[in-house]
């Protein structure tokens, strides 16, 4: 017959100090302090200055003014497109009074055409800013 000894319950002292370890551990990481062998690093959330908020303030005023702007003149323009008829004239004039004028109706259907266009990227374009827009 085998005989079978019996430690005096030093195998339960060490599960217990394992146990222990492990629930210290657990207990510090879930209250935010590591072990000493590790660290953790909590970034600082950055403080903005009252001057740079104001100047954010600015530049999403600017936003907003230009895509009302551009809203603006899109309305005029799908205005005008609906309402030429057969007669129109378009007329394009620099700094130096030099003038050009046409009334062929092609022409200006494909520039206003080509202008909205254009117009409508570029207020997609802000939207996305501002909606991206951090203050």
């Amino acid at each position: 017959m085998a005989t079978t000894v019996k430690q005096n319950g030093t195998a339960n002292k060490d599960n217990a100090s394992v146990k222990k370890e492990v629930q210290k551990k657990l207990t510090n990481e879930a209250i935010g302090k590591a072990g000493s062998t590790e660290r953790t690093v909590v970034p600082k959330k950055a403080t903005i200055s009252l001057d740079n908020r104001i100047q954010n303030f600015e530049k999403l005023r600017g936003l907003a003014t230009q895509r009302e702007r551009l809203t603006q003149t899109l309305n005029e323009l799908t205005k005008f497109n609906y309402n030429q008829g057969d007669s129109a004239s378009f007329y394009i004039r620099d700094s130096h009074n030099l003038e050009f004028k046409t009334t062929n109706t092609n022409l200006i259907k494909l520039v206003t055409t080509h202008l909205q266009s254009t117009l409508e990227e570029r207020k997609s374009e802000i939207e996305e800013q501002f909606l991206q827009f951090e203050l």
